[in-house]
């Protein structure tokens, strides 16, 4: 009976789809499918797995940060804090930190449930008063200082089964102990603020372009780890407004990028929206000199004024602008999902960036982001592959430059 089970567990080893984890480079691609949708992606893994199984991992500490938490039962993302449960039952110390702005669209219910996990520490950073008008954006975990993930997903249930998603699991440990370095800092920045204390600017580490800051903390020039706003990141991460400009301004043949949300426009007070040229003058450049440049949107990016900027960018030579709008869910309307939310970009086919910032005023300059940036044509290629699957799915329609859009119903 031993070679007919052999055989067949060989062959059903065969079977499965090889999964693109890239281990050898320390970073997997993990990407959320929306539900009822035809996007299939079977050889990258969902980030309920992922998750479940770095918090099962954990051994000492798990540390989280977030805009807000949601979840509710019955959903896929229950059982990712099930296991985050069962690892502070365990002793593993927990910290969570989300944003003071965020209380508003978290789930009351959800926050007294992570309150009540044993060895869990919940706070709230409004990150306003140490970076004018920023907030907490950023949507990381880091386990045990050496395992780390970052990607567009929120800690909410939708994210998880009802919102196009994309991230990376990440094991290297620079990357890793970075991305700590960075929570620590706020963390310590809530409790100062808390106490009525001033928060001091984190030490520094400048350097002339992204290999040798990357070489200076002692990381691969391959792959490494730029976060937002630079005058609070510590450490020699490189501030990832300037390295997104950079990286536009090298690029030769195309630029592919996903996003949910594009403007040339920051946010003021009274809703007000004053103008911010830095990333779009880096995408017009790129397309006056030849590249080709493929930018996917959300529907929700159809409000205005918003969409009078990508209506100007798509009559330019050489930009393709197109507008996803997911089918609704078979269950009905729910609020604040069915749509593209991934942040993403591939430059020439050889360099890939995932993180959690919109391109738009207020994200990459005031407010906390991370993003990974990967000069590695095999995981670009899977990336791409990933942006032309929305890209030439019957979601996707080309911008009509013309067109009055309809304001779009994000709460339903």
């Amino acid at each position: 009976m031993r070679a007919p089970l052999l055989l067949l567990s060989l062959g059903l080893l065969l079977a499965r789809p090889a999964l693109a984890d890239f281990a050898a480079r320390g970073v997997e691609l993990v990407h959320t499918v929306p539900v009822e949708t035809a996007l299939a992606t079977p050889d990258l893994r969902d980030p309920t797995v992922v998750w479940s199984e770095l918090f099962d991992a954990a051994n000492k500490e798990i540390v989280i940060a977030q805009f807000y938490a949601a979840s509710q039962r019955g959903a896929r993302f229950e059982r990712v804090i099930e296991r985050l449960a069962a690892a502070g039952a365990r002793g593993v110390r927990i910290r969570f930190l989300l944003e003071e702005r965020g209380k508003s669209i978290s789930d009351p219910a959800t926050v007294a449930r992570l309150r009540r996990i044993p060895n869990l520490e919940l706070r709230y950073l409004e990150y306003g008063k140490l970076s004018a008008d920023g907030i907490i954006h950023a949507k990381y975990l880091v386990v045990d200082g050496k395992a780390a993930y970052l990607g567009s997903q929120n800690f909410d249930w939708r994210a998880f089964e009802h919102i196009h998603e994309t991230g990376v699991r990440i094991d290297d440990a620079t990357v890793a102990a970075q991305m700590q370095a960075i929570f620590d800092y706020d963390w310590r920045a809530q409790d100062l603020l808390a106490h009525g204390q001033s928060v001091a600017a984190p030490a520094r580490t400048v350097a002339s372009d992204a290999a040798s800051a990357t070489a200076s903390a002692g990381a691969r020039p391959d792959v490494y780890l730029v976060a937002s706003p630079a005058a609070f990141t510590p450490g020699a991460v490189r501030d990832a407004e300037a390295e997104l400009v950079r990286l536009l301004g090298q690029a030769r043949e195309e630029v592919a990028v996903q996003l949910l949300d594009y403007a040339p426009l920051s946010y003021g007070p009274n809703h007000t929206r004053p103008y911010y040229a830095v990333i779009d003058d880096a995408v017009r450049a790129a397309a006056a000199r030849g590249v080709k440049v493929k930018l996917m949107v959300s529907n929700w990016n159809t409000e205005e004024p918003a969409i009078h900027y990508l209506q100007s960018l798509a009559v330019l030579p050489n930009v393709e602008v197109r507008i996803v709008t997911l089918p609704p869910a078979a269950q009905g309307v729910i609020p604040f999902a069915r749509v593209i939310h991934s942040k993403l970009m591939v430059v020439d086919g050889r360099t890939a960036w995932i993180g959690t910032s919109n391109w738009a005023g207020g994200y990459l300059d005031r407010s906390r982001n991370l993003e990974l940036v990967l000069n590695d044509a095999r995981f670009a290629a899977r990336l791409l592959q990933l942006h032309r699957q929305t890209w030439d799915s019957p979601y996707a329609a080309p911008i009509d430059v013309v067109r009055r859009y309809p304001k779009p119903l994000k709460g339903g």
